[in-house]
């Protein structure tokens, strides 16, 4: 009973070892089209300020939220700990730019490095976690991480928070106009979607989803479970730095409070992902397309009638979308495509 079982992740490797280069090519005009409809979207809002707002915060998200899906979705690794490789990447990116002159653009590199590296620092030991037990680590680390950035003020700025003057250029990523940052962010989930697309292709994909579904038979079959599991989080855990780099020079002031915060960060990075479609190639877009505007407008529409209440109403949708979607905004469109087909979803 145990040869079939085993079997199943060699198989998988030796088809992602085959073809990985014909896998991802050929899914790349996907990836492109999506992303020209994005595009398209940040060309229809030109010189609408409020539109480009929520456009590049969308475009942000859906980067930070595929970050976060390689290891979550793909391996199963339901972290709560990626707010704190956004703010490693904010305060890496920040501090290079106030103390040493070095542009962001630069900053992005070691903001990547920095956050891979504390991400492997800190899995290493969790990952002998499983299950719920791995997600509430990661969330106990988080508190720990706010608590050094309050108090770490020749880092953070302590309680007070950092503050980018304001100087226009191109070299600095400050600009003035709105479609400046809708662009800046749209080229950020570029990246994040042809990175995911690389590995969800790749062996390290076919590796991830292989530990995801049975553990003990991927490890049984020859996979090094702590080295994947390692690998696919400093991926995930340097892009979602680069985000952080990014949202901070936008932004120009945050607090450890803010970069740090559980909801706005931590676990929207999952929810979204969770929303789109878990452990899919375009999910995490999907859903950040859906989840923040529908909380801008919730914010604007509710959130000054009854303080609340655009929280009661957003979090009723997602555990509505959870108990009725649970294959997400992807498999909802996959169940109804079969409908239409006349097969079976």
């Amino acid at each position: 009973m145990a040869i079939p079982i085993t079997q199943a992740p060699p198989l998988a490797a030796s088809r992602a070892a085959r073809a990985p280069l014909r896998t991802f090519w050929g899914e790349l005009p996907r990836a492109l089209l999506l992303l020209a409809g994005l595009a398209s979207l940040v060309y229809a809002a030109s010189g609408d300020n409020f539109t480009l707002n929520i456009l590049a915060s969308s475009f942000l998200f859906a980067g930070l939220a595929g970050a976060w899906n390689i290891i979550g979705g793909l391996g199963g690794q339901f972290s709560l700990a990626h707010s704190v490789f956004f703010a490693v990447g904010a305060y890496t990116t920040a501090n290079l730019y106030l103390k040493l002159g070095i542009s962001p653009w630069l900053g992005l590199v070691p903001a990547f490095l920095l956050a891979a590296i504390v991400a492997v620092l800190v899995s290493w030991p969790v990952f002998r976690l499983r299950g719920p037990f791995f997600a509430i680590a990661t969330m106990a680390f988080t508190e720990v991480a706010l608590a050094i950035g309050n108090y770490a003020e020749w880092l953070t700025g302590g309680t007070r928070g950092l503050s980018i003057p304001f100087r226009l250029g191109l070299g600095n990523m400050i600009f003035r106009d709105r479609l400046s940052y809708a662009l800046l962010m749209l080229a950020f989930c570029a990246l994040t979607l042809i990175v995911v697309v690389a590995v969800h292709r790749s062996r390290l994909g076919y590796y991830l989803q292989a530990v995801r579904d049975n553990e003990q038979a991927a490890r049984a079959s020859g996979v090094n479970v702590l080295r994947v599991k390692l690998t696919g989080m400093a991926i995930s855990a340097g892009l979602t730095g680069i985000g952080g780099g990014l949202f901070f020079m936008q932004v120009r002031v945050a607090d450890p409070a803010a970069l740090l915060s559980l909801f706005d960060f931590g676990v929207k990075f999952a929810l979204i992902a969770l929303i789109g479609g878990l452990g899919s190639l375009y999910g995490p877009v999907l859903g950040a397309l859906v989840i923040i505007p529908l909380e801008s407008w919730l914010r604007a529409e509710l959130g000054g009638v009854v303080p609340g209440a655009n929280l009661i109403a957003l979090s009723l949708l997602l555990i509505a979308a959870a108990l009725f979607m649970k294959h997400g905004i992807v498999g909802l469109g996959h169940s109804l495509a079969a409908r239409l087909a006349g097969g079976r979803p």
